[in-house]
């Protein structure tokens, strides 16, 4: 989606605060036609505003505590490959690919120390990974947010 009108970035800002309310209450909420909600909703839905609707489920609550990011270093001819291989290690819950010194970034989530170990080296197993390089996750900062970036689009 190219803009986002006053309407949409107040909708969106509804669903940050209260990301279960039902259109009935967005419409409420923003003096607004439940009609005119639901065609904004699907209109932003169309234009690949929603990144998920996927609840964030805690991984300790699975049983898998400890959290690490892990940096790759990879040739880049077989980038392709790596990232293809990726999705297979279910103990990763997340990647990115970076500029600069490290090709890839990969979150991931296990039980205990041995298989952060053993994902580590299942993840260096993969044909074209030249090299990785692990921190763990002591706690999260600043969760995934975009409330602040909305209240600077409603700004400018």
């Amino acid at each position: 989606m190219s803009t986002l009108d006053h309407v949409d970035l107040e909708l969106l800002a509804a669903l940050a605060t209260d990301h279960r309310a039902t259109v009935v209450a967005l419409a409420e909420r923003l003096g607004l036609s439940r009609n005119t909600v639901q065609a904004r909703m699907a209109r932003l839905e169309r234009s690949g505003v929603f990144l998920s609707y996927e609840r964030a489920i805690s991984s300790t609550a699975l049983g898998f505590p400890i959290e690490a990011f892990i940096s790759l270093t990879v040739r880049q001819a077989d980038l392709p490959a790596i990232t293809a291989e990726l999705p297979r290690v279910p103990e990763i819950v997340q990647a990115h690919g970076l500029s600069g010194q490290v090709d890839l970034l990969v979150r991931v989530a296990c039980r205990d120390a041995q298989h952060l170990f053993d994902t580590d080296a299942r993840i260096l197993a993969i044909e074209g990974v030249e090299r990785t390089e692990t921190s763990l996750v002591m706690g999260e900062v600043i969760g995934y947010r975009v409330s602040p970036l909305m209240e600077l689009a409603r700004r400018e």
